[in-house]
């Protein structure tokens, strides 16, 4: 696993060098190439000008504001270089908190956190065993592609785990959404409902999360590399008509008791 950052945590006075890596796995996602349908040529993209309709190259472009429709202030590579925050290969630990405390709106990334190299272990199982004892999670900032971010650090394991966070004026007011509200809810069929999550409640870990659709999409293409026919499967059901809802709740909590035995 190769690292994508290499830096120190800062923990009061106590430095710890780390290092971070992509806790997500890409190499196995399917991509597609865009191309032309009668020859089966790759699709290029150039960029034009909508006023001349020329070609414009690379070094000929930059950046503009539109503070009015049409309207730009533009920007040089220079002026935007000035604004950069400069890496200081470190994050500094600003405040613990409870994990309990950060809604899940806020998590956008994830990363994986190890030392870096024998010399940091010590100090690294320091960071992450205070942690685990406190049970709380640090918060700080780092510098990653010119652009500074919030991070939240947990432990995890014998490593610990790096959140980026979303800034809150990023995330949208849930009271925005329209027909929100409490309606009144019979309590013989809140009790049903709650009957049926229990016998449908098990572990996370047993929860199966296999990707169908890039299972199916994988065999689609590895069909069309064999050159075989492609049968479409019609698995469409007729609409089903509408029940009492006392009638489906007790269906379903049947049909969950025959699932589990």
């Amino acid at each position: 696993m190769r690292s994508i950052w290499k830096g120190n945590i800062r923990f009061s006075l106590v430095n710890i060098p780390i290092q971070i890596f992509s806790a997500v796995e890409t190499k196995n996602n399917v991509s597609f190439r865009q191309l032309h349908a009668k020859d089966n040529g790759r699709i290029n993209y150039t960029k034009t000008c909508n006023e001349c309709d020329e070609e414009v190259p690379y070094g000929d472009i930059v950046k503009g504001y539109e503070y009015q429709s049409d309207q730009y202030v533009v920007f040089t590579k220079d002026e935007l270089e000035n604004i950069k925050l400069k890496s200081t290969k470190a994050i500094d630990i600003e405040a613990f908190v409870d994990i309990d405390e950060v809604h899940p709106t806020r998590y956008e990334a994830v990363y994986y956190v190890g030392p870096q190299g024998e010399v940091a272990r010590q100090t690294f199982s320091l960071f992450l065993q205070t942690l685990q004892r406190t049970k709380k999670a640090g918060i700080g900032r780092i510098i990653l592609r010119d652009k500074e971010d919030v991070v939240l650090v947990t432990p995890h394991e014998e490593g610990l785990i790096m959140y980026k966070l979303r800034y809150p004026y990023e995330i949208r007011d849930i009271n925005k959404v329209p027909d929100l509200g409490k309606a009144e809810v019979a309590e013989d069929q809140l009790k049903l409902a709650e009957t049926l999550v229990s016998s449908l409640t098990k572990k996370f870990a047993e929860v199966d999360f296999t990707d169908r659709y890039k299972n199916a999409l994988n065999d689609l293409v590895q069909q069309k590399v064999a050159g075989k026919q492609i049968v479409a499967i019609d698995d469409t059901e007729d609409d089903k008509p509408v029940v009492d809802i006392m009638d489906a709740l007790k269906a379903s909590i049947e049909e969950a008791k025959k699932k589990a035995s």
